[in-house]
This record gives structure tokens, C-alpha cells and sequence, in this order.
């Protein structure tokens, strides 16, 4: 059935019927993570997420005191970058970045035989501010990560991990779900970086 709506109406449907949906469905979320899962359905039309996203204790909270904070958001595609409400997240003092086609991140990543994504996670490892990773393409970015924390060199503030794929996204996903790094994480195979924009934009809109 065909609805006549204008663009601002068309969103508050689709939230409504996310909800109803939901209600449907059984499925009752966490006050605290709604805002988040809704907008990753919302961004999908995916209802899986509403049984696969694993918030760390106190997540959104904690992402949003780095927020506040002025973090930085550092995203695994450009993508990503796009997609993230960079005025609102600069009306906190933060910016988003990607270092991925950097000429620098492309000429490393060829010399040592590894991913871009690897090489800019080493990167924004290095800038002097608190960073929230957002990562929805590249497993590799998470491993290298993790890598890191093994090798006692960095520790993330706050990991976003919903890449999407087949070789090694699992894995690389249950890194951080084991770990002590506040997370928001999408157990399996789904994700994406308008997944990964959806999770930054869902809390951005709720401070």
C-alpha cells in the first residue's frame, strides 16, 4: 500500500513500524542499546540485528563520554566516513577520519605485504586524542588492533566491530567480544560500513 509522506515522515514510519515489528516479533530490547539497534535495522532492513549486536557493559554511555570528550571516530572506509554526521559529532569537538587511500598507508601496506586497513589502524593508533574505531569492512583493522594490545603497544578506547564477509569476520569479531575494550559488536558474518555509520549516527542523535 502505497503511503504519501513527506522525507521527515517517511523516517518516523519507519521507525514505527521497526517497533511494531519488533512487538511482533517478542522481541523486547535494552532501553540503554534500543536507539542503536532500531537504527541498524532501520539502515537494513535487517531484523537480525536485533539478536546479534553484543554491547559491552554501559557501551553507548561510554562512547558517548568519549564523544563529549572530543574523540575521534576513525572509520575502515570512506564509506563509513561519509555516512557519519560529522557536524553534529563536531558540535562535541570530535571529527571522523580515514586514513585508507592516504599515499603513505598505500605505499606501507604494499612494502610489508599487508591490508591498508591494517596500516591505518597503525596510524590512528598514533594520533594525540581518544579514538572510537568503526570498523565494517575490514577484519583485518580488528586483528591488527588486537595485535597491538597483545604487543602492549595500544590499547583502543572503544571498538566498533560489524565487518561484513566470509574469511576471517567471525574471528575477528570474537577478539573483542572476549576482550576488556569497551565494544559494539555484530556477532556472524553481517555488518557493513552503513552499519558502522548507523551505530555512530544512532548515538550521536541521542546526546
Amino acid at each position: 500500500m502505497f503511503e504519501k509522506l513527506g522525507p521527515a515522515e517517511i523516517e518516523k514510519r519507519s521507525f514505527e513500524i521497526i517497533t511494531e515489528e519488533l512487538e511482533e516479533k517478542g522481541i523486547v530490547l535494552d532501553k540503554e542499546n534500543e536507539s542503536v539497534i532500531k537504527r541498524c535495522i532501520h539502515t537494513s532492513a535487517d531484523f537480525d540485528y536485533a539478536e546479534t549486536l553484543s554491547f559491552s557493559e554501559g557501551a553507548v554511555e561510554k562512547m558517548k563520554d568519549l564523544i563529549r570528550g572530543g574523540a575521534v571516530i576513525v572509520t575502515d572506509t570512506n564509506m563509513a566516513l561519509a555516512g557519519i554526521n560529522k557536524k553534529k559529532l563536531a558540535s562535541f569537538g570530535g571529527e571522523a577520519l580515514c586514513f585508507m587511500a592516504d599515499e603513505d598507508v598505500a605505499a606501507e601496506a604494499k612494502d610489508r605485504g599487508v591490508t591498508r586497513a591494517a596500516v591505518s589502524m597503525e596510524k590512528a593508533s598514533k594520533l594525540d586524542r581518544d579514538v572510537i574505531f568503526a570498523v565494517g569492512n575490514a577484519p583485518t583493522a580488528l586483528i591488527r588492533l588486537h595485535e597491538m594490545m597483545e604487543e602492549g603497544i595500544y590499547i583502543p578506547k572503544f571498538i566498533i566491530g560489524v565487518p561484513v564477509g566470509f574469511v576471517n569476520v567471525v574471528y575477528a569479531k570474537e577478539l573483542f567480544l572476549s576482550s576488556d575494550v569497551p565494544h559494539i559488536i555484530n556477532r556472524g558474518r553481517k555488518g557493513g560500513s552503513n552499519i558502522s555509520a548507523a551505530i555512530c549516527n544512532a548515538v550521536l542523535y541521542n546526546m
